[in-house]
């Protein structure tokens, strides 16, 4: 199959007129404009100042900006369109909806979630939603939706960020999300070639390989974006995953230490995605700070050989000046033929000539403002988020007859809160938020229950001295207590687990004994374990015999949590994942 791109043919499907303007505009362009488009910058300040020089110094082609308000990415996007020479694409990340677009946006739900509905209505929603927003704010593009497919509970980058396990069902619901999205006239770019969701590292931080054989692969995440690209995708994000099966097999001659991260490799970008797959559209490269990119060569190298591989996009500058003396090196010294930087200027060009970008005045490619913020957070939009929740929060194993969860059965209840490593990313990220657990406390009160929060070993040491913690420490560790400290001060316990499924997703115990921490008592009490955020937690709690999945702990999921709870609501989620986690012991 051929290798260069076809604007007759989709997702460009464009006229004579608009060819001519694509290759009219790149006949007229230098060669530092040429190299300047190839890149994706992440900008570092809304500055009118540092928007200009970026379009103007190095002629960026695209932008992925930081989280903002929708006044502040609008006003953004206006001068990055209006001082470019050339419009730019302009990428949001709404993986879960509007909210990926800018800060005040409208979440859906995130798509473990999502796959838990059971319904494509929902998927739909989310692209339709982030489409409305995105659009209504300047951005064109977006790196979603995810369609990468769950098959290892370990796995830190997809937990909640995946459709599921099934491949028929990550299908639809992507094909679903891609509809909604597209009414707005925003290009959906599906992400992370060839697939993520079978190794357990994270591409940040390690190498990550896909370990499936071809015909495991052409089953399930071929089959994915085969159904994606005939539907007309325009844009795939490759991975920096490795895939050996299909590198040896358009390579026999290729060894261990030559295998490439997508990427990087000629042989997954061209041969199979472009080739196999028949792709016609436009490739961007993940992120390009993550080891599993930088691992690989040296950064003077890894920049050509991204576009010589078939990549059409590098996503981020590391430093711009150095980047883009890499790029234009690369260029000179050959990596970077002619007719491979020609092929990704036409697909670059053709998106944004889809787009209409060539005849559309640069004042007018946004809406005026005004419309466009009155199309952020629209209350029927809004209602959708907790819609999701009734529909996807997933009782998973159900082995003790406990329901309804009244105050003449439980009047008195414990919360107990579960969590992973503390501190880093996610907490840094989650601010100020409420806790869920705190949410619950207040939401179960109200419903008429009597509700203690457990404090725990750790947290009592908070505010000491190192001296006065080395004194109390020993006893706290080593204190046993009671089996009836629990039993007679408390009718039901939930363990509230809110572990940030993107770092590590595993809990992290104390080394107290005989505290509720650890749910050590539930043949003593009943018991029931709650986690808001990763799915796979029973593989750490085998024992418990009432577990649910919320998949976020905000304010309207945990509402329909305690319904459901009290019977007023029933259970209607269905995991789209492996909740068991593939262990024998987590279904007793």
């Amino acid at each position: 199959m051929p290798t260069k791109v076809d604007l007759t043919k989709k997702p460009y499907n464009l006229d004579q007129t608009a060819i001519a303007w694509v290759e009219q505009t790149i006949a007229d362009m230098s060669i530092e404009e040429k190299i300047g488009q190839l890149f994706v910058n992440m900008g570092s300040s809304r500055d009118k100042q540092y928007l200009t020089d970026m379009a103007e110094r190095y002629h960026i082609g695209a932008v992925r900006y930081n989280p903002g308000t929708a006044t502040e990415v609008y006003d953004q996007n206006y001068i990055l369109q209006t001082e470019s020479k050339i419009p730019l694409l302009i990428a949001a990340n709404t993986e879960a909806g509007g909210n990926g677009a800018c800060t005040d946006g409208t979440e859906v739900g995130v798509e473990v979630k999502i796959g838990a509905t059971n319904d494509e209505k929902y998927a739909y929603e989310m692209g339709r939603v982030s489409g409305v927003e995105a659009s209504a704010i300047g951005c064109n593009w977006s790196f979603a939706p995810i369609v990468d497919i769950d098959r290892n509970w370990r796995n830190p980058i997809i937990s909640s960020r995946s459709f599921g396990q099934d491949p028929d069902k990550v299908l639809t619901l992507s094909l679903a999300y891609m509809k909604g999205i597209q009414e707005s006239g925003i290009l959906p770019a599906a992400k992370h070639f060839p697939g993520d969701g079978i190794d357990e590292r994270d591409q940040h931080l390690s190498f990550s390989i896909n370990s499936l054989s071809t015909e495991e692969w052409d089953k399930t995440f071929g089959k994915v974006y085969s159904g994606l690209i005939d539907a007309g995708l325009p844009s795939i994000m490759a991975g920096h995953i490795h895939m050996p099966a299909y590198s040896k097999y358009f390579d026999p001659e290729l060894k261990d230490e030559d295998f490439l991260p997508a990427t990087l490799s000629k042989e997954l970008i061209t041969d199979l995605l472009r080739c196999k797959l028949n792709f016609n559209g436009l490739v961007v490269t993940d992120a390009s700070h993550m080891l599993g990119l930088t691992g690989s060569m040296k950064r003077s190298e890894l920049l050509p050989t991204s576009i010589a591989a078939g990549c059409d996009l590098f996503l981020f500058f590391n430093d711009p000046d150095e980047d883009f003396g890499y790029m234009l090196d690369g260029y000179k010294n050959g990596i970077i033929t002619d007719e491979r930087l020609h092929d990704a200027l036409r697909r670059i060009l053709g998106l944004k000539t889809k787009l209409g970008f060539h005849q559309t005045p640069k004042e007018k490619i946004l809406p005026p403002k005004e419309v466009a913020m009155k199309q952020i957070g629209l209350p029927e939009n809004k209602k959708l988020f907790r819609e999701v929740a009734d529909e996807a929060i997933t009782l998973v194993k159900d082995k003790q007859a406990i329901w309804p969860i009244t105050p003449e059965k439980y009047p008195r209840i414990l919360l107990v809160d579960v969590h992973g490593v503390k501190g880093g990313f996610g907490e840094l990220v989650a601010g100020n938020r409420p806790q869920a657990i705190d949410l619950l406390k207040d939401l179960l009160l109200e419903k008429g229950f009597e509700v203690e929060k457990h404090v725990s070993p750790e947290d009592s040491l908070k505010g000491l001295s190192a001296e006065e913690k080395i004194k109390n420490i020993a006893g706290i560790y080593a204190a046993k207590r009671p089996i009836k400290e629990l039993t007679d001060k408390y009718d039901l316990i939930i363990n509230v687990a809110n572990v940030n499924p993107g770092t590590v997703q595993r809990i992290v115990w104390p080394a107290s004994k005989g505290t509720p921490d650890i749910p050590f008592y539930i043949h003593e009490i009943p018991t029931i374990f709650v986690s808001v955020q990763c799915p796979f937690h029973l593989a750490d709690v085998p024992q418990v015999k009432t577990y649910i999945n919320t998949y976020d702990g905000k304010q309207e999921t945990l509402e329909s949590l305690v319904d459901k709870l009290i019977g007023e609501d029933s259970f209607r989620g269905t995991s789209p994942v492996d909740a068991y986690c593939g262990l024998s012991d987590t279904y007793i």
